[in-house]
């Protein structure tokens, strides 16, 4: 069975998770698998780029290295990032076939989506030196957590997929530091809860916790300026690319400024059109960075928002930025009625009607959900 085939008979998203299951299914084949150093991303915001920011440093750097994200755009081979590029179709369907000799017909059959990626993921990076492995939307029981780590990297921790991580930064921060085994590097945190229970879990689980500044010196931050300039990066990325150069001090391995040159994520501010910017964001947190990047203009905002999410707040945040709300349409249950976002729209202010076409003379963000971007993408740009 061709892999696109078997995943889309599995759900992408579930109301209630079995956490059990991939570490029991983990349990019974890891010793099928080769573990590389593992380098674990958890957070947020600013998982993505901060794992490709690092994974291409280290391979420009000789190492072979793989990039597990998600989710992805366009295409599912974004999701498996190998020495430079999105893997092939070919060697999908090669590790597909393996895996599936592998799994039990009962296991396979129940492994979501997440957790059968991710496993085939880690059986295709056997051979790597550093496997960048983020994770999906939680932390210790999160699919990716059942790998042995060398190190952890914790982006900014913020509200979000509350009904899995709980409704406070407390829990949500307690959850995702949970997946911490040995080693972590904490990247600015814009709550204290979060370093306080950092500071509680090394003293009762004997787990190392490590700020920015531990690693990041006068000399870094000059390259830091540096790369800011010449790669025109705003300032939330400038933040995960400290975090990526931070692993690199933590490994002892020497670099330069030029080995991250070309190394950003696509649909994280990127430029699609001179007029026109997409991201990938769909949370408070991201609404905030993006108005740190973008407070100096006024923009159409191309908009839509899954259900669960705090779209009121977020739109609350962008207000001073945005011009008017164009709504593009996307054909996925978990997104929000137009009538509910009317109401929001309207006790806004907002003045709002659907999108159907660029303008010249306007300036375009395109924002609300990996969806959104990929709805405009596929639409709207040839």
């Amino acid at each position: 069975m061709l892999l696109e085939t078997f995943l889309n008979k599995k759900p992408l998203y579930y109301d209630e998770i079995d956490y059990a299951r991939m570490p029991r299914v983990y349990t019974k084949i890891k010793h099928h698998f080769k573990t590389p150093q593992i380098i674990h991303l958890i957070g947020t915001n600013g998982k993505g780029t901060t794992g490709r920011f690092l994974a291409s440093a280290l391979n420009k750097l000789g190492y072979k290295v793989g990039h597990y994200t998600s989710p992805h755009i366009l295409e599912f081979n974004e999701r498996i990032w190998l020495n430079g590029e999105d893997v092939n179709d070919e060697l999908l369907e090669n590790m597909h076939k393996k895996l599936l000799q592998i799994l039990d017909t009962q296991d396979r059959d129940a492994l979501s989506y997440f957790e059968y990626t991710t496993l085939l993921a880690m059986l295709l990076y056997a051979e790597c030196d550093y496997v960048v492995l983020e994770a999906g939307l939680g932390g210790e029981h999160d699919a990716t957590a059942v790998f042995p780590k060398s190190l952890t990297l914790v982006t900014p921790i913020d509200k979000d997929h509350e009904a899995f991580l709980g409704d406070s930064i407390e829990s949500i921060a307690t959850t995702k530091l949970n997946a911490v085994q040995n080693y972590a590097i904490l990247a600015k945190q814009s709550y204290d809860k979060v370093y306080e229970i950092a500071s509680l879990l090394a003293k009762e689980k004997d787990k190392e916790f490590y700020t920015l500044d531990y690693f990041i010196q006068k000399s870094d931050k000059e390259i830091l300026e540096i790369l800011q300039e010449e790669l025109s990066l705003a300032p939330y990325l400038l933040e995960n690319l400290s975090l990526a150069m931070a692993a690199l001090h933590f490994f002892q391995i020497p670099f330069q400024k030029d080995i991250f040159h070309n190394a950003k994520l696509f649909g994280r501010l990127s430029c699609v059109q001179e007029n026109v910017l997409v991201d990938v964001g769909h949370n408070t947190l991201a609404a905030k960075r993006i108005l740190e990047s973008l407070r100096e203009d006024k923009y159409i905002l191309v908009y839509n928002s899954y259900k669960d999410k705090n779209y009121k707040e977020i739109l609350e945040i962008l207000q001073p930025i945005i011009e008017d709300v164009y709504i593009i349409k996307v054909d996925e249950e978990r997104i929000e009625t137009r009538e509910n976002m009317q109401v929001v729209l309207e006790n806004l202010g907002f003045s709002y009607k659907d999108f159907t076409a660029l303008q010249n003379d306007k300036k375009y963000l395109i924002f609300g959900s990996f969806s959104v971007v990929e709805a405009f993408l596929k639409g709207y740009i040839g």
